[in-house]
């Protein structure tokens, strides 16, 4: 009887957090017919998320919680936002950097850092995400201005001294269509000059720089699914 009654409470529960999250907060937001397609426009926003960005990557730390780093003004500024909830987003820092300019992400380091690459062959640097709220930029001294790298696994790399030839991303429009009643296919949203994309695979949600800043496209049947598969797990 105790084993039944706790299975009920436990479905109970359950049917109480998929209908938060169906109803949600209410945003300005575009929404397809099937309400599966969400997408958020800077405008639906914080206020950081309409400042350009040239590059962007996800970080997941040990505590769940997932954060989109953005390189912003040419290098000068590191934009946090927390991206855990994509329902929720929302600015945890704004650091200004002291950084030679504009900069790409390019690999992870051992789990708590991310090598980065400055532009026009202005040499590399990690950040240090050991405070992944506010995390620190550590340019590397001593290295050639320019070159291949190439890893050692995660805590290690090689910088070749050999020509490195950076290719600038080219912006590109993005449309996002609904099809879900394909007699009637519907154009949700343009995103202008998108330079630079990132998807989080766990909640399905995509992120694109464009040249109004931010825009985030969200698929809620996903998201209810990792949300339910993550209140499993923590319920065993």
């Amino acid at each position: 009887m105790k084993a039944l009654f706790s299975t009920s409470v436990a479905t109970f529960a359950m049917s109480a957090v998929l209908a938060l999250i169906s109803v949600g907060p209410v945003h300005a937001e575009v929404r397809s017919k099937s309400n599966e397609i969400v997408v958020l426009q800077p405008k639906d926003l914080p206020e950081a998320a309409q400042t350009l960005g040239n590059s962007a990557f996800l970080y997941s730390d040990n505590d769940g919680c997932t954060y989109l780093y953005i390189e912003q003004q040419q290098g000068a500024r590191l934009t946090t936002f927390d991206v855990t909830d994509p329902s929720k987003i929302k600015v945890v820092s704004s650091t200004a950097l002291a950084s030679p300019g504009a900069f790409d992400f390019v690999r992870p380091l051992g789990g708590r850092a991310e090598l980065i690459r400055f532009r026009d062959g202005k040499g590399v640097a990690v950040l240090d995400l050991h405070s992944a709220k506010k995390p620190t930029l550590k340019v590397i001294s001593g290295l050639s201005e320019s070159g291949s790298t190439q890893a050692l696994g995660e805590r290690a790399f090689l910088m070749i001294d050999e020509p490195y030839n950076y290719v600038r991303a080219v912006p590109r429009d993005y449309q996002v269509m609904d099809i879900s009643s394909p007699s009637d296919p519907l154009l949700l949203a343009t995103v202008k000059e998108v330079k630079h994309q990132v998807v989080n695979g766990d909640t399905g949600t995509t992120f694109l720089l464009g040249s109004e800043g931010l825009t985030v496209v969200r698929r809620l049947n996903v998201e209810n699914d990792y949300k339910i598969n993550q209140l499993h797990l923590s319920s065993n």
